[in-house]
C-alpha cells in the first residue's frame, strides 16, 4: 500500500579544488520611472594556490545570486601565473582606469609585502615572496583587483639563463 521512500540525499559533490574569497559586496541602484531599482555586486577572486587563480564580477537580486555568479564567472576567467621560487619571474606594471600596481620579485623567506586586495589575489595563485605597491589614486578594490590580474597576465614563463663561462 505504502511505497518505500527513497533516501534525499544525493552522491556528494566532489570537493572544488579552487578556494574563494570575497573581496567585495556592494549595494547598487538604479533609478528607474517606477523609483530606484536595488541590486548587490559581488567581487570574487578564485585560486588553487599552484599558479592559477580568477576574477569574477557580477550583480544579482540578492547576496547569495550575486556571490555565486561572481563564482562561476571567476572559475571561467582563470588565468596561470607563471611562479619561480615561489615568487614572480620579474618585476611588473599594469594600470586599469585610476589604478595602477606595480609587483616586484622578492627572495627566500621574504614573505607578501602587499596590501589589502594584491595580498588576496598573490595568496590564491600561491606567490608566497612578493613586494607590490598601488600606486593609483583609486581606493577601489575592483580596479586595484583588474589591475593586479592585469599584471600577472603579463607574465610570461620565467627564461632560464645558459649563459656558460669561459
Amino acid at each position: 500500500m505504502f511505497r518505500e521512500r527513497r533516501p534525499r540525499f544525493e552522491k556528494e559533490k566532489p570537493k572544488d579544488e579552487f578556494e574563494s574569497k570575497l573581496l567585495d559586496l556592494a549595494r547598487v541602484a538604479h533609478t528607474r520611472a517606477g523609483g530606484k531599482k536595488l541590486r548587490f555586486r559581488a567581487v570574487i577572486v578564485v585560486g588553487n594556490k599552484q599558479g592559477l587563480v580568477g576574477l569574477g564580477v557580477a550583480t544579482g537580486v540578492d547576496v547569495q545570486a550575486a556571490v555565486e555568479k561572481a563564482t562561476r564567472l571567476a572559475k571561467k576567467n582563470i588565468i596561470e601565473v607563471p611562479i619561480a621560487q615561489e615568487t614572480i619571474p620579474y618585476e611588473v606594471y599594469a594600470k586599469f582606469g585610476a589604478a595602477e600596481v606595480l609587483l616586484r620579485p622578492q627572495r627566500q623567506g621574504r614573505g607578501l609585502v602587499a596590501g589589502g586586495t594584491v595580498r588576496v589575489i598573490c595568496t590564491l595563485a600561491g606567490i608566497r615572496n612578493i613586494s607590490s605597491k598601488i600606486l593609483g589614486r583609486t581606493s577601489s578594490k575592483l580596479n586595484n583587483a583588474r589591475a593586479t590580474i592585469k599584471a600577472l597576465k603579463k607574465l610570461k614563463h620565467a627564461v632560464t639563463s645558459t649563459k656558460t663561462k669561459t
